[in-house]
């Protein structure tokens, strides 16, 4: 792909215009939060060099995920957790598939 260098920075562009189009935070919110994320990372010395542009989108991300009470920072860790166990067990090429939880489906995700 030609805009995102690796699969997750995709998820986290599209989970967000989700989160957008669901009413969760409105567009002007969501870019001075990122616009802020990215101001405190080059205050404590973050290059301004583009390379971690992405990883300022998914602390924004989180950032109004907690905010607005859709998860807690404990969640949100234990969920990046599964993923990371999930994708280490998972051959190259196939869906990431995480278990169900309290019923609900399981989520699946392309390596």
């Amino acid at each position: 792909n030609r805009h995102f260098g690796e699969p997750w920075q995709a998820h986290a562009f599209a989970l967000t215009l989700v989160l957008y189009e669901k009413g969760v935070f409105t567009w002007a919110e969501w870019a001075e939060t990122l616009a802020t994320r990215i101001r405190q990372a080059q205050a404590d010395g973050d290059p301004d060099d583009g390379s971690s542009y992405y990883r300022h989108w998914l602390d924004a991300l989180e950032h109004l995920t907690i905010e607005r009470q859709i998860g807690t920072a404990e969640q949100l860790h234990a969920l990046e957790h599964a993923w990371m166990d999930a994708a280490e067990h998972t051959p190259h090429g196939q869906p990431i598939v995480l278990p169900e939880a309290d019923g609900e489906a399981p989520v699946v995700a392309v390596s």
